[in-house]
C-alpha cells in the first residue's frame, strides 16, 4: 500500500494539529508533507478545518486547500491547452473556478442550454443572417436581461462565467462568450474578434460577413467602422482586427482581464498565481 493509502484521520489529525507550532521549519516540513499528497486529501483537511476552533490552523489549511487546488488547475488547464482548447466552454469554466473551485462544468452546460432554448423557441433558420441576430438579441438582451456592468467594469466577477450567468451583468468578453455559446448552439457561424481594448464577435460564413458588439445590446456593424475604429486608436490594419480568434486567445484575454481586476483591488498574490495561468494558456507550458 502506498503512503497515501495508509493515511488514516488519526494521522492527519496529528498532522494538522503541528499547523499551529510556533516553529516555523516544523510547520513547513508539515505543510511540504500535506501538499505532497495531492488533492485527494481536500475532503479531510475540509472537515479539520470545520471541526477546528484555532484561526492560526484555520488559515494554513486555507492556504494548503488553495494551493491543491490551484496545482489541480494548473494541470487541467495545460491540458486543455496542449489538446488545441477545442471545447471553449471547458477553458472558461477552467478559468472559473480559479475563484469556484466547487464549480461543476455541467452546471455551466446545463445553465446555457437552458439559454439557448429560450432562444430556440424564437429562431428563424431560413431568414437574412442580420434577423437571426435581431432575434438572438431580442431574447438575451431583452427577454433575459443580459447587461453590460458598466457599474462594476473592474469586478473579478466579469471573468467569471458563473457570476455572469447569475447577475446577467459582464465585460464585453464574457457576454460574447455567452453569446457565442448560444449562437453556435443555433449552428450560427459566430466568433470571436479580438479588437484592440474592446471584444466583439463576427457572422462570417462565405461572402457573409459582419460584426456585432454584444457589450452594447448586440449592436450589428461593418468591416467600415471596424477601419474607422483602427485609425482612430492610431495602429496600423491587421488581419487579427477582422478575422475569428481562437479559443486559446479568448481564454487568454479573460485571464489577462482578471489579472487586470486583481491588480486594481492590489491582490498581489492572486496575480501573481494567475500570470501563472496566463503562461500555460499562451505557451503551453507547465
Amino acid at each position: 500500500m502506498s503512503e497515501k493509502e495508509h493515511l488514516n484521520n488519526k494521522e492527519l489529525k496529528a498532522m494538522v494539529s503541528l499547523l499551529d507550532d510556533d516553529d516555523f521549519e516544523i510547520v513547513q516540513h508539515i505543510e511540504d508533507k500535506i501538499k505532497e499528497m495531492g488533492t485527494y486529501i481536500i475532503p479531510y483537511l475540509e472537515f479539520e478545518w470545520e471541526n477546528s476552533f484555532n484561526p492560526v490552523v484555520q488559515k494554513r489549511i486555507e492556504d494548503l486547500v488553495h494551493n491543491l487546488q490551484f496545482e489541480l488547475l494548473k494541470e487541467k488547464l495545460y491540458a486543455w491547452r496542449i489538446n488545441g482548447g477545442k471545447d471553449l466552454l471547458e477553458g472558461v469554466w477552467l478559468v472559473n473556478t480559479y475563484q469556484y473551485p466547487d464549480l461543476e462544468y455541467e452546471q455551466l452546460s446545463k445553465e446555457l442550454e437552458q439559454l439557448y432554448y429560450e432562444a430556440w423557441l424564437e429562431f428563424k433558420a431560413d431568414i437574412h443572417p442580420v434577423d437571426q441576430i435581431k432575434i438572438l438579441n431580442s431574447v438575451l438582451f431583452g427577454k433575459l436581461h443580459f447587461g453590460a456592468n458598466t457599474k462594476n467594469f473592474h469586478s473579478p466577477g466579469n471573468s467569471m462565467l458563473s457570476v455572469v450567468l447569475q447577475t446577467k451583468k459582464g465585460n464585453p468578453i464574457s457576454l460574447c462568450i455567452v453569446y457565442m455559446l448560444v449562437a453556435q448552439k443555433l449552428k450560427m457561424p459566430v466568433f470571436g474578434v479580438n479588437l484592440p481594448n474592446l471584444f466583439v464577435m463576427t457572422y462570417k460564413q462565405d461572402e457573409v460577413q459582419f460584426y456585432i458588439n454584444a457589450f452594447n445590446r448586440g449592436l450589428v456593424f461593418s468591416k467600415k467602422e471596424v477601419d474607422e475604429y483602427i485609425a482612430n486608436l492610431k495602429l496600423s490594419p491587421n488581419d487579427r482586427f477582422y478575422e475569428p480568434c481562437s479559443h486559446v486567445d479568448i481564454v487568454a484575454r479573460m485571464l489577462r482581464n482578471l489579472i487586470n481586476s486583481h491588480e486594481k483591488l492590489g491582490h498581489t498574490e492572486r496575480v501573481e498565481e494567475i500570470r501563472l495561468l496566463l503562461n500555460i494558456v499562451e505557451k503551453g507550458v507547465e
